[in-house]
């Protein structure tokens, strides 16, 4: 198995309809996604929004990145996020990870996406812990379980 956790900042507002809107068609194309085994998605303080999902190869979540909704959102996140990172790794269990294990993947493993106006966290990687109390968020399951 395959876990992946991303951090996203929405810059400002303005973006958050646009960005709301892809991330529902992205979590339509998730649950279909074959190799998909589950995920969470947070909204969290700040126009701060994490994914975590688990997947049954690092190809099925390559093949899922590269195509449909998310791909085509991809590229958006330059202009519209001011703060990008992501992990991956391989987890020890058969469920999808827990936050508080994905935020440790992300603090020590994490990647930096290119951003046009990167905040001043960003380079320092100062990801501030997901806040799960009142918990914004939702469980993906895949369509065919």
């Amino acid at each position: 198995m395959l876990a992946s956790v991303t951090r996203l900042r929405v810059r400002s507002v303005r973006y958050i309809p646009a960005f709301l809107w892809m991330t529902f068609l992205s979590q339509r194309q998730v649950a279909r996604a074959p190799g998909f085994l589950g995920g969470r998605l947070l909204l969290d303080a700040g126009r701060t929004f994490w994914t975590l999902t688990a997947w049954d190869s690092e190809h099925a979540m390559k093949v899922f990145r590269g195509a449909g909704p998310h791909a085509k959102v991809m590229p958006r996140l330059v202009e519209w996020c001011d703060e990008a990172s992501y992990a991956h790794w391989s987890p020890t269990g058969t469920s999808v990870p827990s936050w508080p294990e994905a935020y440790e993947h992300l603090v020590a493993e994490a990647r930096l996406s290119r951003v046009a106006h990167p905040s001043p966290t960003h380079a320092t990687r100062q990801f501030a812990k997901p806040r799960l109390q009142p918990l914004i968020g939702l469980d993906l399951k895949p369509a065919r379980a």
